[in-house]
């Protein structure tokens, strides 16, 4: 695999594990009391088609063997940075304060989508 393919690689697995940690962030047992059950449907549908769709383009990438391996290198902070939201809305025992500070992070990581996939 040449540079840019590695780089392209590297993207797409943060593109996805970005969308999946925000997936994470609404279990419909805690999350349904915050928001419009209705939203937040349409919300996982659309995340989950664009997961499948980062799936197949890594693959497209990558091959089938490697995908999973392209996954695991850039992906360590996201993980860390989304289990400190997840804490403080435990902490915050799910309150409407803790949702806003939620919806205002995950803008923020949209923001930083964006101007990945434009890169």
């Amino acid at each position: 695999m040449d540079g840019s393919q590695l780089r392209k690689a590297q993207a797409i697995s943060v593109l996805h594990e970005m969308l999946q940690q925000i997936l994470n962030l609404f279990p419909a047992e805690r999350s349904s009391a915050a928001c419009d059950t209705t939203l937040l449907d349409k919300l996982h549908t659309g995340l989950h088609q664009q997961l499948e769709d980062l799936d197949t383009s890594l693959v497209q990438v990558m091959g089938e063997q490697d995908s999973a391996q392209g996954r695991a290198g850039p992906t360590l902070v996201l993980k860390s940075y989304f289990q400190g939201i997840h804490l403080s809305l435990n902490e915050k025992t799910y309150s409407d304060g803790a949702w806003e500070i939620v919806r205002l992070e995950i803008m923020r990581s949209f923001s930083s989508l964006t101007n990945l996939q434009e890169r």
